[in-house]
C-alpha cells in the first residue's frame, strides 16, 4: 500500500510505541565489565586515559564486583597486572599470580558472580609480546604450554569462563586438553577468535601496562582490512573446541560481527575496546557528544551487528541508564 495509507512515522510516534517494536533490546545481563586487579591493598589507581577506570587491589576489586553483581550486570573479565614480569611470563600461570589470587577472593565472596578471566601473556612479560621471544619474534608453538598453563590455573581459582586473546595458532585446541587432563570438561572457553592489530587498543596497554618494547602485534593479531580470514580464524577455533566467540574491536569491524553472526550458531560477544571508550567519554567532556545517548547507542548498534553480548566499560553506566 502506498503513502498515505501506509505511514510508517506512525510506529515512531511515542516513547511507548518504539519500545514496543524496537527489535534489539539492550540488558545489564549482556554485559560484561572489564575489570585491572594490580597487587597490594586499598589501592584504586585511575587510568588517565580511560577516566572512571582504575587499576583495583583484590579488597577494591572485591568492592567492585559486589555492585556489578547487585547492578545485575552480566559478569566481569579479568586483567593481571603483576608485581613483576619477566620474559617467560611466569606470573601468568603461577598459582599465585595476581589474576589466580583475585579469582579465589571474587569467589569466596561473591560465589554466584560469572567471572571470566583474560588468558594471555602480555602483561605478563618484560617485552610486553604474548608469547616466548625467538629470533625477534614469538614462537607460536611454544607459548601454546604457557597459555594451557594460564588456562588450567584460572580454572583451579574458580574461574567460570576462560578467554585466550594472544591469537596464538592452535592455542584453543592446546587449552581444551590441558582443562579437560586437569579435571575440568565444563569449563567454557571464550577465545578472542577474530582479534585485529588494531588502534583502538591504545588505552589498553595504559590500563595493562602492556606496551610491547619493540615492534607490533601485526605477525599474530588479524589485518584490519581482512573480513574472510575473520571467518576461517572463527571457524579454526569452533573446530578446536571453543565454546564462544569473541569479535574485538566492537565498533570498527560490526560488518565482522554481523558476517560471523550469519555464518555461526554460536555465543557471540563483542568486545568495546578502550580507544572506542575513550573516543565518546572525550567527545563527551568536550561538549561534542551526548554521553548517554551514544552509549545505548553505541551498544545497540553492537547489539543490532549480532552480539550475545558485549564487554564494555560503560557497563555501569548503561546499567543504570536502562534502569
Amino acid at each position: 500500500m502506498a503513502f498515505p495509507i501506509h505511514r510508517a512515522r506512525r510506529l515512531r510516534s511515542s516513547e511507548r510505541i518504539r519500545r514496543l517494536v524496537r527489535e534489539t533490546q539492550l540488558s545489564p545481563s549482556q554485559f560484561i565489565l572489564p575489570l585491572f586487579v594490580c597487587p597490594g591493598e586499598g589501592v584504586r589507581k585511575e587510568i588517565r586515559s580511560m577516566p572512571g577506570n582504575a587499576q583495583l587491589s583484590v579488597d577494591q576489586l572485591v568492592t567492585e564486583a559486589e555492585q556489578c553483581r547487585s547492578l545485575g550486570i552480566g559478569g566481569i573479565i579479568l586483567f593481571g597486572i603483576p608485581d613483576t614480569k619477566d620474559e617467560f611470563a611466569s606470573g601468568a600461570y603461577d598459582p599465585d599470580g595476581i589474576t589466580q589470587r583475585a579469582v579465589r577472593a571474587l569467589k569466596r565472596q561473591l560465589p554466584d558472580l560469572l567471572v571470566i578471566t583474560d588468558v594471555c601473556n602480555c602483561e605478563y612479560t618484560s617485552h610486553g609480546h604474548c608469547g616466548f621471544i625467538k629470533n625477534g619474534d614469538v614462537d607460536n608453538d611454544a607459548t601454546l604450554d604457557w597459555l594451557a598453563k594460564t588456562a588450567v590455573s584460572h580454572a583451579a581459582a574458580g574461574a567460570d569462563i576462560v578467554a585466550p586473546s594472544d591469537m596464538m595458532d592452535g592455542r584453543v585446541g592446546a587449552m581444551r586438553k590441558a582443562l579437560d587432563d586437569a579435571g575440568f570438561t565444563n569449563v567454557p572457553i571464550l577465545s578472542y577468535a577474530a582479534k585485529y592489530a588494531s588502534v583502538f587498543y591504545g588505552p589498553f596497554r595504559e590500563a595493562a601496562e602492556s606496551a610491547p618494547q619493540f615492534g607490533d602485534r601485526r605477525s599474530y593479531q588479524m589485518d584490519p582490512a581482512n573480513s574472510r580470514e575473520a571467518l576461517r580464524e572463527i571457524r579454526a577455533d569452533l573446530e578446536e573446541g571453543a565454546d564462544m566467540i569473541m569479535v574485538k574491536p566492537a565498533l570498527a569491524y560490526l560488518d565482522i560481527i554481523h558476517a560471523t553472526r550469519q555464518e555461526f550458531d554460536v555465543p557471540i560477544g563483542a568486545y568495546q575496546v578502550s580507544g572506542e571508550f575513550s573516543m565518546i567519554m572525550a567527545g563527551a567532556q568536550n561538549g561534542w557528544l551526548d554521553l548517554d545517548r551514544t552509549i545505548l547507542e553505541s551498544l545497540t548498534s553492537i547489539r543490532r551487528a549480532g552480539a550475545d553480548f558485549i564487554l564494555t566499560y560503560f557497563a555501569k553506566r548503561a546499567t543504570e541508564l536502562l534502569g
